[in-house]
């Protein structure tokens, strides 16, 4: 069995949206220091890194995180790499091959580093989340920061996931994972009204 892990590092280094609340732990107690035991804890948004959105997030009648099914974020899935620009949105057009699987992982390349904020990152269009739900897709995923664009502010594709039900992954890291089918555990934490959660993506080779 291999595994292939798809969630950047957490560190002070990580790149979030601008303006929102940056990765920082403080240490209460350290070994290191004389203490019995290394103790700490951290602040952060909940967007960190590779996350999840609640429909909350989007949504003013939206489940908050502790609510959301935990079904679409296990189980069979698809990683498939699309030739797009930065800023575009991936589009059904952009499709290589046929949809094999209940959750799709865009591999787009558009958002190389994560601890270096690029704004022109690729994004979903409305009509690709519409056409993959149509074929029985319950998650979709990519390697940038948001579903939509950066200066999005209606969040068409956001919105598109609360019509069909869908959930998202977002800020994967998708560069040494092959196409293919898999099997993704990416688990969000049951945090009381959470509008998203860190998860620790994984995609496992039989």
């Amino acid at each position: 069995m291999k595994i292939h892990d798809l969630s950047p590092r957490i560190s002070p280094r990580l790149a979030v949206w601008p303006g929102d609340v940056p990765f920082s732990r403080s240490v209460a107690l350290s070994i290191a220091e004389g203490a019995n035991l290394d103790l700490s804890s951290m602040t952060t948004t909940l967007h960190l890194g590779s996350h999840a959105d609640a429909p909350s997030h989007y949504a003013a009648e939206g489940a908050a995180m502790e609510a959301v099914d935990l079904a679409p974020y296990y189980g069979p899935c698809q990683v498939m790499r699309v030739a797009i620009a930065r800023g575009e949105r991936i589009r059904p057009s952009h499709l290589k091959g046929d949809i094999r699987a209940p959750r799709v992982l865009f591999h787009t390349g558009t958002f190389p580093d994560p601890e270096a904020w690029n704004t022109d990152f690729a994004s979903l269009s409305p009509e690709l989340i519409e056409h993959l739900h149509d074929q029985g897709v319950i998650l979709v995923g990519l390697d940038t920061p948001s579903v939509d664009p950066f200066d999005s502010k209606a969040l068409e594709s956001h919105q598109a996931l609360r019509r069909t039900g869908m959930r998202n992954l977002e800020g994967l890291v998708l560069d040494a994972v092959p196409d293919g089918l898999f099997t993704l555990a990416a688990f969000p934490l049951c945090i009381e009204g959470a509008d998203a959660s860190p998860v620790r993506a994984v995609l496992i080779e039989a």
